[in-house]
């Protein structure tokens, strides 16, 4: 497959337009409050794996590395890996711990996690999901900024909600592309385009942050 570098830069270009416009608000779904009732929490941790592009983006990354493990129990430890980092990453947050270069490390996880899905590199279960749990708690940490200082109803409904959330999305991908594989001779193209968009717009949001 051959895919024009014109075509690697404007899909990277998009992306990184969409990945500036969304990152101001990617940690705050309820515009900035705190959510302060059981319903509020749920609703704001459905919302927040989506709101920021880059982290939606990992999401997908996540899910098409899955989708290429070939194992139905990958396809399910994987996201449950990562949905549970993000989880600690957002409790640390809570908790006033502290992680270097959050936002350089969330770019950097798109990065490459993009050059993967684009190399159609082959991972273990093992592999690939202490790669997603170390990047997970940086993308948890970015999350836990949108429920500081909430009351613990709330932290319950939004630490659950946004991790079912994060795992149903990663999964979903996983397994509905695995039901589409043998219909589709295009998908490994699809595939690999996706995860050439995602590096390129990952390396220069990474190249923006470090600048």
């Amino acid at each position: 497959m051959h895919i024009a570098p014109k075509h690697f830069g404007q899909a990277g270009l998009a992306t990184l337009t969409l990945f500036a416009a969304t990152q101001a608000s990617a940690h705050h779904p309820m515009g900035g409050q705190t959510p302060e009732t059981f319903w509020q929490g749920m609703l704001s941790g459905i919302g927040h794996p989506v709101i920021g592009l880059d982290h939606l983006a990992f999401i997908v990354i996540v899910g098409l590395l899955a989708f290429a493990l070939g194992s139905r129990a990958g396809r399910l430890i994987v996201p449950g890996v990562f949905a549970l980092a993000t989880v600690g990453g957002a409790l640390a947050h809570v908790q006033a711990a502290t992680l270097p270069m959050v936002e350089t490390v969330v770019a950097l996880s798109v990065l490459l996690g993009g050059l993967l899905v684009a190399a159609r590199v082959e991972l273990s279960t093992l592999l690939l999901s202490l790669g997603v749990a170390g990047f997970g708690l940086f993308h948890g940490f970015a999350y836990g900024a949108a429920i500081i200082g909430a009351e613990s109803t709330p932290l319950v409904a939004y630490l659950g909600s946004f991790a079912l959330t994060q795992f149903a999305l990663i999964a979903g991908i996983a397994f509905g592309l695995t039901a589409l594989a043998a219909r589709s001779e295009r998908l490994p193209r699809v595939i690999q385009g996706t995860g050439a968009a995602a590096a390129v717009g990952g390396g220069a949001l990474l190249a923006f942050n470090l600048a």
